[in-house]
């Protein structure tokens, strides 16, 4: 197991200027992570290769490997010009994923103001396909490409499995983030135990849980049956961390672990303290 962190972890330091790109490197690298993630929140990154070279340079100094590229994506569009010209666009992420020197890209799928099964049924196949298209894109570059459980059309475990299955490409898996799951009112547990046969990626993030009858107000965001979420320093939340690291750690998988802090507290403050915590949980459990 390698730990990191996803620069979406210290977006707000980015934001404010506080760290460039390359200073969130040598920041992970200091706080002993073995690999950075790359999430283009707060810098860009699209369409400027001269970036992500230095990302590569930077990583290759500090010692630590760049893990993953991770940047979203919608093929659920209105028409068939917007649907291939933004299977185009993500093909040209593949190849700025292929300049970082990785070898995993999470994509999103799709976003929808109908989040029922039903719609996913029928949407479904113009999904895989554009899928598989950029799955084999990839395939020149040795790039495994995966969905993330994330923004409630396709966060469920079963949906994410159905679209695996359904691609069929033994390059395209999925980045498997175990607190997302909640956002569907899933449980961590259960839902890291049926997707980690799928998993090329591992994201480790924790949130606070509030029932539907108690609005805990500013800060909180509703899940899709109308709980309450707030993002959680990694070890302070709800979810059962202890319990998910020791089924990740027993399933034998043996790749990339990612710390995603996205709480309310000092972005630098929360991720550290994540990262104590996780490193200290996989010796325990």
């Amino acid at each position: 197991m390698k730990l990191g962190v996803s620069t979406y972890s210290l977006s707000r330091a980015l934001k404010s200027g506080e760290l460039d790109i390359l200073g969130v490197i040598d920041w992970i690298a200091e706080q002993g992570g073995e690999h950075v993630e790359i999430v283009p929140s707060g810098f860009e990154l699209a369409g400027k290769p001269e970036v992500a070279d230095a990302i590569r340079s930077k990583a290759q100094s500090r010692g630590i490997d760049v893990s993953n590229y991770a940047i979203g994506a919608n093929f659920a569009t209105d028409t068939q010009e917007a649907y291939e010209q933004e299977i185009a666009r993500v093909k040209e992420e593949v190849d700025l994923a292929a300049r970082l020197g990785v070898k995993r890209m999470r994509h999103d799928v799709a976003r929808s103001s109908d989040n029922s099964i039903g719609n996913f049924n029928r949407e479904l196949v113009r999904l895989v396909e554009a899928c598989r298209q950029i799955a084999d894109y990839a395939a020149q570059y040795d790039i495994v490409t995966s969905v993330e459980n994330h923004g409630y059309f396709i966060q469920a475990s079963d949906r994410v499995q159905a679209l695996v299955q359904a691609v069929d490409r033994p390059n395209f898996r999925t980045t498997l983030d175990i607190g997302n799951f909640l956002c569907v009112d899933e449980d961590s547990v259960a839902a890291v135990k049926n997707n980690l046969p799928y998993a090329t990626m591992v994201h480790v993030k924790d949130f606070y849980l509030r029932p539907s009858y108690l609005n805990p107000g500013e800060g909180w965001f509703k899940t899709i049956s109308g709980n309450y979420l707030r993002g959680a320093i990694v070890g302070h939340g709800d979810i059962d961390m202890r319990e998910v690291l020791r089924v990740v750690k027993n399933s034998g998988y043996d790749g990339y672990i990612s710390l995603e802090f996205e709480g309310i507290e000092e972005c630098k403050t929360g991720t550290k303290i994540g990262l104590d915590n996780i490193r200290r949980l996989w010796e325990e459990v």
